[in-house]
């Protein structure tokens, strides 16, 4: 999973299933989703039982997924839940929480039925820091325009009955098209049918309805299937495919023979911010398909710069979780789950080979490269630099380490990074953690877990001591990590250096403020204004009216956040504004508040050829 912020802090029933249920067997779960008769906002699901021997069943939505490390509760937003026998007569049911329910005379269990709302309807904010489920693990019920079937949100499973073959059948308008990495089973225009081995293979892998709107392609042996869902179709799939193509070719030349996935799929949910609309944003990972959500309102720029980002985040999940994992994960319990120690891995150095492959493969630069380092350590510094890795990620859906989750991708990357140092330099440049990996995955694998406990002695048989005593100190330990001494070992140390600073906002105060019931936009009077403003000769109080001749209130000012990102210094700007009620017009220049920053640059050169075997080996 890789959680982006993308936010500006502000001071302010009559249903009918047209297909009736799919025929089940004995020993496997027929399901129908119903997109076609969609009342309410509510989808109807009509499950079709296995053989039940037991009195008594239970049957349950997840209240947790893997990927997520977060309780979200997915079984409340199902409701209206009912039980039939053969003849159509109810069973006796009984909720049992959010997410479960009893059904009596389970024997004689024939169908169940119940409506499901969707997530991105209750979301309030960005997803941190309060119960919004994540958004990219969310659903979208929007009927004939947009469905985010993600299926553990629609789907449940029967206690004990989760490694038994599920078939879903989707009935869904014909001018919809469902973008999955699984195959359809039904050349129906208006009806779509998978089929999964097990339940948890039906929960990895979603699927969006919408107009049709993607690209393919290949890349070294792998297909690839981009979908995008933008509501006012302000960008498509193939406005985004050259920068996908390029970008997951050079994932796959980084990887090598770490992996052999044959199929891929992208599916890009693009937010029109609005009340009902999807806030958190970033990006959820599966085996062989991510699912990305971000705001339409953002420039293409800033949008393909983000979805490398986060799409290269969760394609190197390829390698873990998913490939080496350990038994919490594999025999993951979506009701009661127990979580793994080993965030710094799943999280951490998938969040490092993020980084890592661009500059290896000539994306971005040294400087770029270092800028980002530089910006982890900023960030971990603002988090628990004293907490256990290991004890945060074993309770972190638990408070006080929920709140710390975030630093799986700052310091978690930065735990990476220095293993990947250390083995480079026993092994003269030879080896790095992309090695480590490799011999992991050969180790375990998709069908082997490892033992929590057994994993540091592992990494240290298959690398160096060194590497183990580091494990044991600062990922199992509480001693903050030295990052200047393991940079020193590659000849990089500590620079400075002046960066543009965003316009609207500075750490976490804004410089603008809106009133909730004119939505108007306005300079605070209470924060010390930064050069863009100072610039401008623009004042406190003055409320925004228009910026280059786009009006913007509360309605779009995550446009207007967006579109700054995209501005030059010295581009010409028009703002008007009205001053004491009267309006008047500003022209002048952008000017960006330029920051003294902290990074790194290389500096020794009898270091050059590790650094180099480092970065580009």
């Amino acid at each position: 999973m890789r959680k982006i912020i993308y936010t500006l802090a502000l001071a302010v029933t009559i249903w009918s299933c047209k297909t009736g249920t799919t025929g089940a067997s004995k020993n496997n779960v027929a399901v129908n989703i119903n997109l076609v008769d969609v009342k309410d906002d509510k989808v109807l699901v009509t499950v079709t039982a296995p053989e039940i021997k037991t009195d008594e069943i239970i049957y349950s939505i997840p209240k947790t997924v893997p990927g997520t490390y977060s309780t979200d509760n997915y079984g409340k937003y199902s409701d209206d839940f009912k039980a039939f026998d053969a003849k159509g007569n109810t069973l006796t049911v009984k909720r049992l929480d959010d997410n479960s329910w009893s059904i009596s005379d389970a024997k004689k269990l024939k169908t169940v039925t119940y409506l499901v709302g969707d997530t991105f309807d209750t979301e309030k904010g960005t997803g941190f820091g309060n119960d919004d489920v994540f958004s990219p693990a969310g659903t979208n019920i929007n009927a004939g325009v947009n469905f985010l079937v993600n299926t553990h949100g629609f789907v449940g499973y029967f206690k004990d009955k989760l490694d038994i073959p599920y078939k879903v059948t989707v009935t869904h308008p014909e001018t919809l098209w469902g973008a999955t990495s699984m195959t359809d089973e039904d050349a129906s225009n208006t009806s779509d049918v998978f089929t999964t081995p097990r339940y948890a293979v039906l929960v990895e892998n979603p699927i969006m309805y919408s107009k049709p709107d993607y690209t393919t392609f290949n890349v070294n042996g792998m297909d690839i299937l981009i979908a995008v869902y933008s509501p006012t179709g302000k960008f498509t799939a193939e406005s985004i495919t050259p920068e996908m193509k390029t970008m997951m070719t050079a994932q796959k030349n980084f990887l090598g023979k770490v992996n052999a996935t044959k199929k891929y799929t992208v599916l890009v949910y693009l937010s029109s911010m609005a009340k009902d609309d999807a806030h958190g944003f970033g990006a959820l990972e599966h085996p062989t398909v991510t699912t990305v959500v971000l705001p339409e309102s953002m420039p293409k720029e800033k949008l393909v710069e983000t979805m490398k980002d986060v799409v290269s985040h969760e394609f190197f999940h390829i390698v873990t979780p998913l490939t080496i994992h350990s038994k919490e994960i594999q025999y993951f319990d979506y009701n009661a789950p127990k979580m793994s120690e080993h965030l710094w891995m799943y999280e951490g150095v998938t969040e490092y080979f993020a980084n890592l492959f661009q500059i290896n493969q000539g994306l971005i630069d040294e400087a770029e490269f270092y800028t980002r380092i530089a910006d982890k350590i900023e960030h971990a510094k603002g988090l628990d630099d004293t907490m256990s890795f290991t004890v945060m990620s074993k309770n972190v859906l638990e408070q006080p380490y929920k709140d710390q989750y975030l630093n799986v991708y700052e310091k978690g990357a930065l735990i990476g990074m220095c293993i990947d140092i250390i083995i480079r330099e026993k092994s003269n440049g030879e080896r790095g953690i992309l090695d480590l990996m490799q011999k992991l995955s050969n180790e375990y694998g998709v069908e082997k877990p490892f033992n929590d406990e057994e994993l540091f002695d592992k990494i240290t048989k298959l690398t160096y001591p060194e590497v183990g005593e580091f494990i044991k100190k600062y990922v199992a330990g509480t001693t903050p990590i030295p990052y200047d001494e393991y940079l020193a070992k590659v000849g990089v140390s500590k620079a400075s250096e002046k960066k543009p600073g965003s316009i609207f906002i500075k750490g976490q105060v804004p410089y603008i403020g809106v009133d909730p019931k004119t939505k108007e936009i306005s300079v605070r009077p209470d924060v010390e204004l930064n050069v863009f403003f100072t610039n401008l000769n623009l004042k406190p109080g003055d409320i925004i009216l228009s910026i280059n001749s786009k009006p913007y209130s509360l309605d779009n000012i995550y446009d207007l956040i967006g579109e700054s990102e995209n501005w030059k210094e010295n581009d010409l700007i028009t703002v008007q504004v009205k001053r004491a009620g009267v309006e008047q017009t500003i022209k002048g220049t952008v000017k960006f508040p330029y920051e003294e920053a902290e990074t790194f640059k290389a500096t020794d050169p009898s270091k050059e050829k590790l650094k180099n075997a480092w970065l580009k080996g």
